[in-house]
């Protein structure tokens, strides 16, 4: 969303449409590094939510591009032999986003009580929830972190995968129909230790017989019979873009502009005059390229 103040008082179309009942309690704007996410509390659910949102670029097919070819493969603390994309790791532990979003989550628990945590995202969203459901696992407990992601790419090689599985079980990434990046970055079956590999548990949205089908693949996370079943001249980007019969695209896809000029300084100025904050207790934290984030 391009108007921030919309989204603070949780006041837009889509908001208000489909999610009754939560309340956010923090927003999280990193200008530098063009990332956003909220943390909020649905007591239908008893859960606190952290969504973290997707890729801000020109065109998916630019960032696709772009995703294929970066050598992105790193040492995971404490994982021996996990290797993963740089990019999704560090876009999550070496920005604002780790110490807000643990910060957030454990206010909440606080205030809310031992509530289960859900991390979702979308695209590239969901390849950092991938990383921000392991670290809130580690500090949390497994048990009580769920994650949930919508067209997520592949983020690390199988020996992450198979520690992804052990510490954040309650674990279903949704794939729709041919849609492309999940096939991103490649699998290689002939390269075991150095291709990238999914963890479970996929589930498959797609149509048969003109209805629409959630198939819910085996437990490796290559199900051949799943989203991999697609031959790559079938792959696609439009199908990224809707997920469950909602339209994930952004309201603008100019590069970031979602958090640059009047977004962030009308926010700055209805948080200033108290216009959007009676009766609510959300933070706020926004940080510009003059922030440092340890």
């Amino acid at each position: 969303m391009t108007d921030l103040t919309a989204l603070y008082t949780w006041t837009c179309s889509r908001c208000n449409d489909l999610t009754r009942g939560f309340k956010v309690t923090c927003i999280i704007v990193d200008v530098q590094n063009c990332l956003q996410a909220f943390v909020g509390v649905d007591h239908n659910l008893n859960a606190i939510i952290v969504a973290i949102r997707g890729t801000q670029e020109n065109s998916v097919q630019n960032w696709i591009k772009d995703m294929i070819w970066k050598q992105v493969d790193l040492n995971y603390p404490n994982m021996p032999n996990a290797k993963v994309h740089t990019g999704f790791y560090s876009s999550y532990n070496n920005t604002l986003l780790r110490p807000v979003i643990t910060n957030a989550v454990r206010k909440a628990k606080k205030l809310h009580g031992d509530c289960d945590i859900i991390v979702t995202g979308h695209s590239m969203g969901g390849a950092i929830a991938s990383f921000c459901a392991l670290d809130l696992a580690i500090n949390f407990g497994s048990d009580k972190v769920h994650l949930m992601t919508f067209g997520q790419p592949r983020v690390g090689n199988a020996a992450f995968a198979s520690y992804f599985a052990k510490f954040v079980p309650k674990t279903i990434r949704i794939t729709h129909e041919h849609d492309i990046v999940p096939h991103l970055p490649p699998y290689f079956f002939f390269l075991p230790q150095l291709t990238y590999r999914h963890f479970p548990r996929e589930v498959w949205e797609h149509t048969v017989n003109g209805k629409t089908v959630f198939q819910v693949c085996d437990g490796s996370g290559e199900d051949p019979n799943c989203s991999r079943s697609v031959f790559v001249l079938f792959w696609s980007a439009s199908d990224h873009l809707t997920y469950m019969g909602v339209k994930i695209e952004a309201d603008d896809w100019s590069t970031c502009r979602i958090v640059l000029g009047q977004s962030v300084e009308q926010l700055r100025m209805n948080l200033a005059s108290n216009i959007v904050t009676t009766g609510r207790s959300v933070d706020v934290v926004i940080a510009d390229d003059s922030v440092q984030v340890d």
